[in-house]
């Protein structure tokens, strides 16, 4: 492969520049202008020694046919037929017919479109490639002999990495010290600068733009958001989807037609200059090339909004769904529980009642009254500190508070409390008893994401049907999809029922796109035309998932979708207009309307005009803002 410019200076003109002529096979570039030179000199009435065998036109067909011909050579040899085969026939049949400035053109046309071809395939890759060398070599780590720098491979989970203004985090984790803002772009796709703090997670690939931080080490090396990327890169450059077997099929098609289309012309016509004109004008370079330049490119422009694709089979069968099924809790939801009210009994006000519940949950390890101590803390109310405190599994908490018997839990600790307030099975309970008489209710829900609602608003706008699929209860699966507006629920399902849902759908036809983040959604990740698993789920969620949105933004799903999509468009586009040009171009040829260097200038501008099709695909490299 090429060498390669640091992306972060690749936006300057001259760098661009020198490296496109750098990335121009020097050989090739050599050999099309020679032959170029040839044909004008040929055209120019230099045929010594003769004019039915000028040298200079030999010289010029014997060093630009030979990469043609040892391609054709080794697709004869695999009994496949190939572009470079046609063309070479069709070269030879020129020459033979003393068309010997045509016979150069052709070939300097071949020749030029090679070198545009793989220009647009370098581009493609680069686009997911640069990505690989953007992570620093060494990394700076915290120890009890102070910092050290050690090779990024050789960093383990669990260590502290210091990170300094301007730098690279090259792990996943937490942070531990320091405040900053980083640049998240080539990872979750968000345009603007974040702030992070002590507790705030970060990703690998990420840019630490104003303060120094220290990260705790979680992810590291090909297990990190980056080195999924990196490891999706190396799977995308190696696969090959259905899109592109049916697109080497079909120009073997065209191949085969055009030699049946040139063999009629002759028969009919006898006119050998029509016959070579038929085979030069089909083409089918542009399907071969700019497939396989679209789905490398549409990768990589996920990979930038906050995503990856694990191949290119994924990317088009999730261009074909039409049904977004997902998993409510961690995917719709945050998964965390928040309080969403308070009742009070007896006169109590709601501070004094938050502040007993707070207290009374200090040192609870509950996932509940977790999140009742830092609701306190977001209003301000102050929980003093228990003098007692015991956890009753399956009950709740009680403890001493201030000499009084302070109760948090279900209705099994604090039987008098009432059943009304518990919400219908929307909300869960915390009831809250003090010296034994019912005080209030403190009500939590797991909270719906922020991106949920207007991706699912989006997915209904391209057209896309939406379900949940989810183990949690009915009422609160239906208030879920009420307030998202999603189409149909299936609630209070196992892992195993989940898969049998999957499995009703797809066989009524349609084709899905689960979504999901834990171990339950596992099965039915695998089971879905495509498994899209949140970045923030479980190990086993994103194993058994084809697309793993690295963020959990649901945004980044739309993205992806739309953008999978407008891939299927491209290379459908390019499927057809190949097929139209093609026979068009045939047609004209077969009636001596085309000449056989009209033909292919047709052929190269029509193969041009689709693989730049596929290329407006390609994202444009962007540098991240550092600030010392």
């Amino acid at each position: 492969m090429s060498a390669k410019a640091d992306p972060e200076v690749a936006h300057i003109p001259q760098t661009a520049k020198a490296n496109l002529w750098r990335k121009i096979n020097r050989v090739d570039f050599i050999r099309a202008s020679f032959v170029a030179v040839c044909a004008v000199a040929v055209g120019s009435g230099i045929t010594w020694p003769l004019p039915t065998l000028p040298g200079v036109g030999v010289a010029g067909l014997i060093v630009g046919c030979w990469p043609i011909l040892v391609e054709a050579f080794e697709d004869a040899r695999h009994r496949r037929m190939s572009m470079e085969l046609s063309m070479l026939i069709a070269i030879a049949a020129a020459a033979a017919i003393g068309e010997w400035t045509t016979s150069l053109v052709i070939t300097a046309f071949v020749l030029a479109a090679e070198i545009l071809e793989d220009l647009s395939m370098d581009r493609g890759r680069d686009a997911l490639t640069d990505l690989m060398s953007f992570l620093p070599e060494t990394v700076r780590i915290r120890t009890r002999d102070g910092m050290v720098a050690v090779p990024l491979a050789e960093v383990a989970e669990g260590q502290t990495v210091v990170v300094a203004p301007g730098e690279r985090i090259p792990v996943d984790g937490t942070v531990l010290a320091g405040e900053s803002t980083a640049d998240q772009s080539r990872i979750t796709g968000e345009p603007l600068p974040v702030d992070i703090a002590p507790g705030d997670e970060v990703f690998a690939g990420s840019v630490n733009q104003v303060g120094a931080v220290e990260v705790h080490a979680e992810q590291v090396g090909a297990e990190s958001s980056y080195g999924r990327i990196v490891e999706a890169v190396k799977r995308a450059q190696s696969c090959e989807p259905p899109a592109q077997r049916l697109a080497d099929r079909l120009a073997a098609y065209l191949v085969y037609l055009a030699f049946i289309g040139a063999s009629a012309t002759y028969l009919v016509t006898r006119d050998l200059t029509a016959a070579i004109a038929v085979i030069v004008v089909a083409g089918a370079c542009g399907i071969a090339a700019g497939t396989p330049l679209a789905v490398l490119a549409a990768i990589a422009r996920i990979a930038r909004t906050g995503a990856f694709v694990k191949d290119g089979a994924h990317l088009e069968a999730l261009s074909t769904v039409d049904t977004v099924v997902f998993d409510k809790t961690g995917t719709l939801t945050t998964g965390t529980p928040c309080v969403v009210g308070i009742r009070t009994a007896g006169g109590t006000r709601k501070d004094d009642l938050l502040a007993l519940a707070a207290a009374a949950e200090t040192y609870s390890e509950h996932p509940l009254g977790q999140a009742i101590v830092a609701y306190a803390l977001t209003r301000g109310v102050s929980a003093s500190t228990p003098d007692d405190f015991a956890y009753q599994p399956g009950r709740g908490v009680v403890a001493t508070i201030a000499g009084r018997t302070v109760a948090a839990g279900n209705r099994v600790l604090v039987p008098d409390a009432p059943k009304a307030v518990e919400g219908q099975g929307l909300a869960t309970a915390v009831h809250i008893a003090i010296d034994g008489t019912y005080t209030g209710t403190v009500l939590l829900a797991d909270t719906i994401r922020e991106t949920a609602k207007p991706a699912v608003a989006e997915l209904h706008r391209q057209g896309l049907a939406t379900m949940i699929v989810t183990g949690d209860e009915d009422p609160a699966a239906r208030a879920t999809a009420l307030q998202l507006g999603i189409d149909d629920v299936r609630a209070g399902l196992l892992p195993d029922e989940k898969l049998t849902a999957i499995d009703a759908e797809r066989a009524a036809g349609r084709k899905l796109a689960m979504v999901g983040d834990g171990v339950n959604d596992a099965p039915a990740l695998a089971r879905a035309n495509v498994g899209i698993a949140m970045g923030s789920g479980t190990e086993i969620a994103r194993e058994s998932s084809d697309i793993v949105l690295i963020s959990s933004d649901l945004n980044d799903l739309v993205r992806t979708i739309h953008v999978a999509r407008r891939a299927r468009r491209i290379v459908m586009f390019n499927f057809v207009g190949t097929i139209a040009v093609d026979l068009i171009g045939m047609a004209l040829a077969a009636f001596g309307l085309l000449s056989p260097v009209l033909a292919a200038l047709i052929h190269v501008g029509s193969e041009t005009a689709f693989i730049l099709n596929s290329a407006r695909l390609i994202p444009r490299r962007r540098t991240p803002a550092l600030h010392a």
